[in-house]
């Protein structure tokens, strides 16, 4: 009986947390801007290394505990060196619930592309990218949830993972993109989550999300609960449709024994005009809405999708 009851307690805490916790979209787009201007942030750049500080002051405020995972990366086919970071923040790591601790893991990559291989105009091939939508976007809404997470406990454990190198491959050589969550998968720093959500690319104004391919082999039963949340909010941004199949962060995961799903709109901002690793992958492309989508919907699920 006394069970029954401290389990309606944490049903009724993590409903009333999530009618309180409001996605603010224009605070997430703030966070959107404040990276852009950093300037471009791939590896090695200065503007790396300020995102890296300012993460890391940012979570420390924000957040129960906040791992540091550097590494190095040697890159063979163009014989460099990557000096990454991936940042990990972790809420109620110690919760115990009436089941297993579920631990859920939601993660974006924090780096951008160092040359934009896919603009139109070949002069600009070479040139960095901004990244507003293609890292920054996904960073925002980690970073409004930082904030409301802290103010609203979830009843389980939660990390927000920050990963570095996702964007600086090469056609044709799959190995060399998404190094850190290829790194955090073979050197978990905390225990393997139950579940996993990676969101990319979720700024594009005109938002369009249809289920990942992969995602739905891996992940079935969480698709259709963020798919289903989405919807019951009226949120048709999310499609019931299944899309192309991505190399992204989640495939690591994946591999590493961990459900994962990818949310990502991949045609930015659609299949005939994309801006997608080109110079024109700037915030006002970008739109607030959009970001609250998003961020709403994984808000919610953090709190009563379990």
């Amino acid at each position: 009986m006394r069970s029954h009851s401290i389990l309606l307690i944490l049903i009724l805490i993590a409903a009333c947390n999530s009618q309180t916790a409001k996605f603010d979209g224009d605070r997430a787009f703030a966070f959107l801007k404040e990276q852009c201007e950093l300037g471009p942030r791939y590896p090695g750049s200065p503007g790396h290394a300020a995102l890296r500080a300012r993460l890391i002051e940012f979570l420390q405020a924000n957040a129960d505990t906040v791992i540091v995972q550097d590494f190095v990366q040697i890159r063979d086919l163009v014989k460099d060196t990557l000096h990454l970071t991936n940042i990990i923040a972790a809420y109620q790591t110690q919760k115990k619930t009436i089941e297993e601790a579920t631990g859920l893991l939601i993660g974006a990559h924090w780096d951008t592309r160092p040359r934009a291989d896919m603009d139109e105009d070949p002069a600009k091939r070479l040139t960095p990218i901004l990244g507003a939508n293609d890292g920054a976007s996904g960073v925002a809404v980690l970073m409004h949830l930082a904030e409301l997470l802290r103010q609203y406990p979830p009843d389980r454990p939660v990390y927000l993972v920050f990963f570095d190198g996702e964007d600086d491959g090469f056609p044709g050589a799959l190995e060399y993109y998404c190094l850190g969550s290829q790194y955090f998968a073979k050197n978990m720093p905390i225990p393997k989550p139950k579940e996993a959500i990676i969101i990319d690319m979720i700024g594009d104004a005109n938002l369009v999300i249809p289920v990942e391919r992969r995602s739905v082999n891996s992940n079935p039963i969480l698709v259709r609960k963020i798919w289903g949340l989405a919807h019951a909010r009226g949120y048709f941004q999310f499609v019931s449709q299944i899309g192309q199949e991505i190399y992204d962060d989640h495939v690591p995961l994946i591999e590493a024994g961990i459900p994962a799903i990818n949310i990502i709109d991949f045609h930015y901002p659609d299949q005939f005009n994309n801006y997608w690793h080109t110079t024109q992958d700037t915030p006002d492309k970008c739109s607030p809405k959009s970001l609250k989508i998003v961020g709403s919907v994984l808000l919610e699920y953090i709190y009563l999708g379990k």
